[in-house]
């Protein structure tokens, strides 16, 4: 069984909650995206732990230095997970690696813009890292790439880690996305840009969950 994480892009404060609402009882994590936590800060995620008991949240902070340091008020404040780039130094992973520890949670590596994804991802699974992410990115997208590829290399290590998704994902790619090795599938654009987003995170999860 997958897990379905829903990625909450807005920058406005007030429609993300309401997105978060209408969404929550269908997926099993709640993500707040890169832009959105740098708009809003540490308060939204505040109001989401709050709010949403029954979820996990991931932050995706996309930690390029600092990583205890980043990432630990955000734990301290309610996190799950939180991300921490590929292409950032190992100390920095190691960083969030151990102050996610410190807290019983878990440290994404995010594979974004890694050139050599099987060294990085072998590097990032023996400092302790728990979900590696396979993750092609919005401007990759518009560009025609998309996840399969890498998960295939990185489901192929046969490492013991956590592989998270995303990268235009939806309902008809999903049961790929889960045969192919995910353990999380990452669904933003397909929930939030749907007629019915609950309906749609929905069908994902029925996907993700059989």
């Amino acid at each position: 069984m997958a897990q379905t994480q829903m990625a909450l892009d807005s920058l406005d404060f007030d429609a993300t909650v309401a997105l978060a609402t209408t969404v929550a009882p269908h997926v099993d994590i709640l993500e707040i995206g890169t832009p959105c936590i740098k708009h809003n800060g540490i308060k939204l995620l505040e109001v989401l732990r709050a709010k949403f008991p029954n979820n996990k949240i991931l932050v995706d902070l996309k930690t390029m230095d600092a990583g205890y340091y980043e990432a630990e008020p955000f734990y301290k404040a309610g996190a799950d997970i939180c991300t921490v780039l590929g292409t950032a130094d190992m100390g920095t992973i190691k960083g969030v690696i151990d102050v996610a520890n410190k807290y019983g949670k878990k440290a994404q590596v995010d594979l974004i813009n890694v050139t050599d994804k099987a060294a990085r991802t072998k590097e990032a699974a023996a400092a302790g890292a728990h979900i590696i992410g396979v993750h092609t990115g919005l401007d990759q997208q518009a560009a025609g790439q998309t996840p399969f590829t890498d998960l295939a290399l990185v489901a192929g290590l046969g490492l013991n880690v956590e592989i998270s998704v995303a990268g235009g994902v939806k309902a008809a790619t999903a049961k790929q996305v889960k045969d192919a090795g995910a353990h999380i599938i990452v669904a933003g654009a397909a929930i939030y840009g749907a007629a019915d987003p609950a309906a749609s995170a929905a069908e994902i999860t029925a996907i993700a969950h059989a």
